[in-house]
């Protein structure tokens, strides 16, 4: 007598580019022993908040181009000779004329990653896999069984349903805190449809990020026109009347992201980095700890040994932080705006010629390298990596378009865009009656408390806490824990618990912990729980509740990469 097989059953949360690569890994695996339910908060796949009308305008583009996505199921290229007329004309594409070394609109973007997800269905019904699409389900909830060792996941339409697996893919989130309470407050630019305003007062942006920039290129559309000069520059008229229309962008380093240049190899990858194994030989002469100072020899430093001998006889001797003073002492002598009109012209001529600005691209390679691995990290370490690395690392590799930068430089031409450095005391507080107060020591350290109408927070994606933490149940049942990191010295830890400055733990045995934002996952990006195990059934690929310990993962890159281990994870260890 045939006994039917029993398929897995496997839950994807979120239908965004986070669980678009997690379902191909699925139907490009081989295998067909699964079902696929996949529970999206709105009505299409494939786009997410960043590439959708959640997160974009027409005018807000990629800071990447289609030679540097990771491969889907076909490239862009590809894809947008079949892409619906009404489409390509709404964003003056001309498929016959596609450059991939270009970026593109968002929007248009996010109709490519959908299409995307509609060959992949196409595949997975041809291949045998069932794939059920829950459109308009929020996810409220999930809990653990840990008898049967299965999930169960309860939407908003409060349906529960069982698992074996489950991954966490919600994507972005912005908590909303004054927002609707506070008149003329923005917890975050998006979605961007609400910045359609015309305001005749100076507006407080809060950062100098690609968020930042969002919020500036829609308020700049409603309170003005962009029209190129005889010459070909680009110039900002206000709309009349409209005299008092600035932005003022508060930034805590004083300085403004680096433009987007060609990458010679477009994926951030590189032979030379630190393999797995390299890496777990280092932890083992270190008291189980990833030396910060290691990672940045081997998978920066040395690179440049072959690559940029000049470059290498330059840095050879540096420390991180002398190495970083060093990079950053030209953007704190220039005027910022001046800086970015000087690295607009070095990135154009680094795209007309295809030639890398070859450390800069490193400096991404390495922020890629480290993330993963950076929960070996000791306490230590990560405070030096967020305190001293990480602000280098966010200017340099932001990639602002070209399209953005001349944009920005003619705001700024036009008397309506300025930067204001803060110190990172600065305190944005929100008054009753509407707007807020900035208060900030400026550069000559004279504290500053300035009145603004309107306010928006574009400091991008916050890093979440435990205590944020959307699903409950598996608070409740100790399924998930805080992020931590050890002090490597005992010595340090003490100092830092008696100080109180840093959220700092003693444990039983007398070792002492930081707590870092988000909750601790393994390797494979599953959930530990409160006792140190972690969850055989669900993983965790939410950027926003993975901060503390993977500190710079975000993009495409981040989507390929987590995806292919938490596949392989469900594939092969659970002998699917």
């Amino acid at each position: 007598m045939e006994t039917k097989e029993i398929k897995k059953r496997i839950a994807i949360l979120g239908g965004g580019p986070s669980g678009l690569f997690v379902y191909k890994r699925l139907i490009e695996s081989g295998k067909n022993n699964f079902e696929i339910d996949i529970f999206e908060r709105k009505a299409e796949l494939g786009s997410g908040m960043p590439y959708s009308i959640e997160g974009a305008s027409d005018e807000h583009v990629t800071n990447v181009s289609d030679n540097e996505i990771p491969t889907i199921v076909n490239h862009m290229s590809e894809w947008i000779k079949t892409a619906p007329a009404a489409l390509l004309e709404r964003f003056k594409i001309d498929p016959d004329r596609f450059n991939e070394y270009k970026v593109v609109p968002r929007l248009l973007f996010g109709h490519y990653l959908s299409g995307q997800f509609e060959l992949l269905q196409k595949a997975a019904s041809e291949a045998g896999i069932t794939t059920r699409i829950h459109f308009k389900s929020t996810v409220t909830d999930i809990s653990y069984n840990t008898v049967n060792e299965t999930v169960t996941i309860e939407t908003v339409q409060q349906e529960n349903k069982e698992f074996d697996f489950a991954v966490i893919c919600t994507g972005h989130n912005w908590p909303i805190r004054y927002e609707g309470t506070i008149p003329g407050y923005y917890d975050a630019p998006y979605p961007p449809q609400k910045l359609a305003l015309r305001l005749n007062h100076p507006i407080a942006v809060k950062g100098s990020s690609l968020t930042a920039i969002d919020a500036i290129r829609t308020l700049a559309r409603h309170n003005g026109a962009f029209e190129e000069s005889a010459d070909g520059t680009l110039c900002f008229e206000p709309l009349p009347n409209n005299e008092a229309f600035k932005i003022m962008m508060h930034s805590r380093s004083g300085m403004l992201p680096a433009v987007r240049f060609h990458l010679e190899d477009s994926h951030l990858s590189n032979d030379s980095l630190l393999t797995a194994d390299e890496i777990d030989a280092h932890r083992k002469e270190n008291d189980g700890f990833l030396s910060l100072d290691f990672l940045f020899e081997r998978d920066f430093k040395e690179i440049f040994r072959e690559k940029d001998p000049e470059f290498y006889q330059r840095i050879k001797g540096l420390s991180i932080e002398g190495f970083v003073d060093e990079m950053m002492e030209l953007r704190e002598r220039l005027e910022p705006f001046q800086l970015l009109r000087a690295e607009y012209t070095q990135a154009e001529k680094s795209i007309k010629r295809q030639e890398s600005v070859y450390w800069k691209e490193m400096l991404a390679v390495l922020s890629f390298a480290v993330n993963h691995p950076a929960k070996y990290l000791s306490a230590e370490d990560m405070q030096r990596l967020q305190k001293v690395l990480m602000p280098l690392i966010s200017i340099i590799i932001a990639f602002v378009p070209q399209k953005s930068c001349s944009e920005l430089l003619a705001l700024h031409q036009a008397g309506v865009l300025d930067l204001v450095p803060v110190g990172s005391e600065s305190i944005v507080e929100p008054q009753s009656g509407g707007g807020i107060l900035y208060n900030f020591t400026d550069d000559n350290d004279t504290p500053q408390s300035i009145y603004y109408k309107t306010f928006i927070d574009c400091v991008g994606q916050p890093h979440l806490s435990y205590s944020d933490f959307p699903f409950k149940s598996l608070l409740s049942q100790n399924a998930v824990s805080p992020a931590r990191l050890k002090f490597k010295s005992a010595e340090e830890g003490q100092n830092a618990f008696s100080k109180g400055v840093l959220p700092v733990d003693k444990d039983a045995q007398g070792d002492y912990f930081m707590q870092v934002s988000g909750i601790a996952i393994n390797d494979n990006f599953q959930i530990i729980d409160q006792y140190g195990a972690y969850n055989k059934n669900i993983y965790l690929m939410a950027v926003p509740y993975m901060g503390g310990l993977n500190p710079d993962y975000s993009g495409l890159d981040f989507c390929e990469a987590a995806s292919m281990r938490i596949v392989e994870d469900i594939l092969q260890q659970q002998e699917i």
